[in-house]
């Protein structure tokens, strides 16, 4: 295996940017499509793959999002063309005979065991969320990941009668340059890094 190129590296990490602010340009359902159908072939623990995505971008669903957001987050969902609510189905298991068909006798294992399964889903479904952020890099979106809601109010609203729970949220659109601060500092590896 090589190594992607630079410009590639840049736009996927090392120049890509979490954005606060957005410009007045669509996001087309082909272009929500097109990141699903990169991010779907990330791994995940026996492939059970639990992430769903809500998109939100109609008025009306926006405006049903407001009240669950912390008051500094409104005005970011509002500018965004689309935002992605990132949930995870908690009875996702119930798909290992579709998506891990040799690994049907894991199925009692998730059904019996509440912590396992909700750990499971829960530590995969946010793995998805990543890929879905590096997808949607790649086809030319940015990203503006956060918390800052209310779960409990999210899910009432969306999700009522549903098998999903959120996990968070992600603007997509393309970014508002103007609206970036200076970017921030990481670690270093010695700091968050050991080699044994």
């Amino acid at each position: 295996m090589t190594s992607i190129s630079e410009d590639a590296i840049k736009q996927l990490f090392t120049e890509a940017r979490t954005y606060p602010g957005w410009l007045p340009e669509p996001v087309s359902d082909e272009a929500l499509h097109a990141v699903y159908d990169l991010m779907k072939w990330g791994p995940t623990s026996a492939n059970l793959s639990p992430a769903r995505i809500l998109f939100v971008k109609s008025p009306e669903a926006k405006e049903k999002l407001f009240p669950c957001l912390m008051p500094l987050n409104v005005d970011k969902v509002k500018a965004a063309p689309v935002t992605a609510i990132i949930a995870h189905d908690v009875e996702y298991y119930e798909l290992i005979p579709q998506l891990f068909p040799h690994g049907t006798g894991f199925l009692p294992a998730f059904r019996e065991n509440q912590g396992f399964r909700e750990t499971t889903g829960l530590r995969n479904g946010s793995l998805q969320g990543a890929y879905f952020i590096m997808a949607a890099r790649a086809v030319g979106l940015d990203c503006g990941p956060m918390s800052g809601f209310d779960n409990a109010k999210l899910d009432e609203v969306f999700f009522a009668g549903t098998k999903w729970k959120s996990n968070f949220i992600c603007n997509i659109g393309h970014g508002d340059k103007q609206s970036l601060f200076p970017r921030l500092p990481r670690l270093s590896f010695e700091e968050a890094c050991r080699i044994i």
